[in-house]
């Protein structure tokens, strides 16, 4: 699990960061934990914290963190995992993100 990585996972972090203003994200590549080619960016897991998510309920936070890096979605991730905070709901939880569950072979296997 790392934060830092490619040329994908530095774009989401500077386009995030750009248009969320965010206190606090990390950009997890998990591709591999799945089928795919060593060095593959297909699978990212996104923390974002950021003002911009006041008032906005989960499915509207997730929305908008998917339109920012709705070019990433298009063209290679294959998958996007996100916990989307306001500073005040991150500065009350324990800060552990659970890890994501285990690859399970895609293609209905």
């Amino acid at each position: 699990m790392t934060s830092l990585g490619g040329v994908v996972a530095n774009a989401i972090k500077t386009k995030l960061e750009t248009a969320l203003q965010t206190k606090h994200l990390e950009v997890i590549n998990e591709s591999y934990m799945h089928n795919v080619p060593k060095g593959a960016e297909t699978h990212f897991k996104v923390v974002v914290v950021s003002d911009k998510f006041d008032g906005l309920p989960l499915i509207k936070r997730h929305r908008l963190v998917n339109d920012i890096l709705q070019e990433e979605l298009r063209s290679g991730v294959h998958a996007l995992s996100i916990v989307a905070k306001t500073p005040q709901q991150w500065d009350v939880s324990d800060k552990v993100i659970e890890s994501s569950p285990n690859c399970r072979g895609g293609f209905g296997k």
